[in-house]
C-alpha cells in the first residue's frame, strides 16, 4: 500500500506499521518538515509522487507501507469496558476514514467492519482518517449481527443509531429509537452501531442491538451523514462515561 499525505505518512512512520515502512518519497518542500529530518527519503517531483500514489491529494509526500494489520474481534472485546464502533456496510472510504479519525480521538478501543460489502482500509481511508488508522485497531467480522451477539455475551451494550427504525418493507418498526442523550453509557462496554449511507441499519443488525438511539433532527432534511452522526454520538458517549468517572473519583 502506498500511503500519501503528510499526516498519514507521519503516523505510518510511528504507528503499528512502522516496522514495515519501505521507501519514502517527498518533494523538496515537504522534505523540510521537521518530522522527516531523520528519515531516509528520496526527493522527487510532485508529478512522480502523484504517479506513485494515484492521487493529487498527496501533499508532497508518500511512503510504501506494508499490508494493513487488521486486529481480531476477540482482542477488541477483551479489554475492560471497551468503547467500540461497528459499521454496517459503510462503503464510502471517506466516511470510514472520518469515523476512524473521530473514534481514535475519543479513545475508542477499535472499529469493526464487515468482511463483505464494506469499505476496507485503503490509502484513501488512511488519508481521510489523517493517519488515525495507524493507531486505532480495525477488525473485520464475518457477520456483524453475530459480532453484536458476541459483544453482548462479553458484557457490552449495543446501541444502533437509527433516525427512524423501519422494517425491511419500509414500515415503521415496533422498536422506535430513543433520544441519544437519555441513556447511561457508563459502567459497561459500549458498541455504537452505525448503518450504511442512505440505507441505515439492516433489520437483523438493528434487531441485534440492545437499544436504538436517535439524534434530534430539527431542520428540513431527514438525516445526518454517517460521519457527522458518529461524531455527535461518540462525543456524547465519551462525555457520559467521563462524567461517571469524575463522580467515582
Amino acid at each position: 500500500m502506498i500511503v500519501y499525505g503528510r499526516n498519514p505518512v507521519k503516523e505510518a512512520l510511528r504507528g503499528r506499521r512502522a516496522a514495515s515502512v519501505g521507501e519514502v518519497w517527498a518533494t523538496a518542500g515537504a522534505a523540510r518538515e521537521p518530522w522527516l529530518a531523520d528519515v531516509a527519503l528520496r526527493v522527487v517531483s510532485a508529478q512522480e509522487i502523484e504517479h506513485r500514489c494515484g492521487s493529487a491529494a498527496h501533499q508532497g509526500v508518500c511512503v510504501q507501507a506494508g499490508t494493513y494489520p487488521y486486529a481480531s474481534v476477540d482482542a477488541l472485546l477483551a479489554g475492560a469496558d471497551p468503547l467500540l464502533v461497528a459499521l454496517d456496510q459503510v462503503q464510502d472510504p471517506q466516511n470510514l476514514g472520518s469515523i476512524c479519525r473521530t473514534a481514535e480521538c475519543v479513545g475508542a478501543a477499535g472499529v469493526v467492519i464487515p468482511e463483505r460489502r464494506a469499505a476496507e482500509v485503503t490509502a484513501a481511508v488512511c488519508k481521510a482518517s489523517a493517519g488515525a488508522v495507524e493507531h486505532l485497531p480495525v477488525a473485520r467480522a464475518r457477520n456483524l449481527a453475530d459480532f453484536l451477539a458476541q459483544a453482548r455475551r462479553c458484557g457490552c451494550w449495543c446501541y444502533g443509531a437509527s433516525a427512524a427504525a423501519r422494517t425491511a418493507a419500509g414500515r415503521p418498526s415496533v422498536r422506535a429509537p430513543v433520544a441519544y442523550d437519555t441513556l447511561d453509557y457508563s459502567g459497561a462496554g459500549v458498541v455504537l452501531v452505525l448503518g450504511s449511507e442512505g440505507g441505515g441499519l439492516r433489520p437483523r443488525v438493528a434487531g441485534a442491538c440492545d437499544e436504538l438511539i436517535a439524534l434530534p433532527l430539527l431542520g428540513h432534511i431527514e438525516s445526518l451523514g454517517v460521519g457527522a452522526a458518529a461524531a455527535a454520538l461518540l462525543y456524547e458517549i465519551l462525555q457520559n462515561r467521563q462524567a461517571r468517572l469524575d463522580k467515582v473519583s
